[in-house]
Formats: C-alpha cells, structure tokens, sequence
C-alpha cells in the first residue's frame, strides 16, 4: 500500500480555539474529534510580554508537563508543588492563579506575531491548563493562558501529541 504525504496529514491532530466561543476543538484530518468549552484571558486578545492577553495565530504544542500525575495536581514554575488543589488550599492562597492536572506548553510559530522578542508565546509561559472546577467556563477569565476543565484537559493531554498544532482566532 502506498501512502501520499496528504493521507499521512489527515490522520495527524490539529487543535482550533476560538475566543469569541470560548472552545476549544480538536480535529484528526478534517473530521471533529472532540470540542470543549473553554476560559481565555479576562483582559481579552494580545501578544505582548506582561499582557495578560491571550495571543493569536498559528502555534504548536512545544511540551506536555504532568504525564501520570493525579488529576489537581498543582503546579507552580511548571513543576509539581507537591500540594493537591481543594477548597482549604484555595482560601490559604485566594490570589493564587492555578494551573492544576496537567500543561500543554504553547510556542508560536510566527515570527513578531506570537514568536520571538516581545511577543514572544513560548517566553510568556502560554499553556492550555487545568483549573479548579469552581471556575466558570465559556468566558473569559484566564491571566492569558486557555484554562479548561481537569477531566477534559487530561482527555485532551493523552489525545494529541508534542507539535500539534494549535490555532488561536478571534
């Protein structure tokens, strides 16, 4: 059997997010896989350092951190803190943003739009990340990251691979 580079394409992942819906959707080819909703940045689109925007444009899936580890695992630095997320650690750090059960590390691909200098996604630590389950989802809330739900995020986590791409619209 013969394969074309266009057949091997189609059996890959791609993941789109929209920020007017709130979701996130994962293809294989061309064909829906999965959707879910999703929390973008409380302080709406953008892609420069220290923003707290959510940036645009073609990325890709640079690293996946928290394979194996119990769902509300937290994490701070993107290592494992050792502290699993529940109602009394959430009112010990009521500021804390937290980045629970696993991160899908985010990198741009476009050059001075999402990559390199000031707007650079990777170097702004863009993730698609857990949260706790008491925040809301389909609007926007996030510090820049794309939050989802545990249970979803790790679906999400053992579906696609490292260098899926991701793209994020308006």
């Amino acid at each position: 059997m013969v394969y074309s580079k266009n057949a091997y394409l189609d059996l890959t992942y791609s993941i789109s997010i929209s920020i007017s819906s709130q979701s996130l959707t994962v293809y294989q080819g061309s064909r829906m896989v999965k959707q879910y909703v999703i929390s973008t940045a409380l302080k709406g689109i953008g892609s420069q350092k220290n923003s707290n925007k959510t940036p645009l444009g073609q990325h890709l899936i640079r690293a996946k951190i928290g394979a194996g580890l119990p769902i509300n695992t937290v994490f701070i630095g993107r290592r494992p803190t050792g502290e699993m997320f529940n109602a009394q650690l959430d009112s010990q750090f009521p500021e804390r943003d937290w980045i629970l059960s696993r991160i899908l590390w985010l990198s741009g691909t476009e050059l001075g739009k999402n990559r390199l200098g000031n707007v650079d996604t990777m170097q702004r630590y863009i993730y698609i990340h857990g949260t706790p389950d008491s925040e809301p989802m389909g609007r926007p809330l996030s510090h820049g990251c794309v939050r989802m739900r545990n249970c979803e995020l790790i679906e999400l986590f053992d579906l696609v691979p490292v260098y899926t791409p991701v793209d994020i619209t308006e």
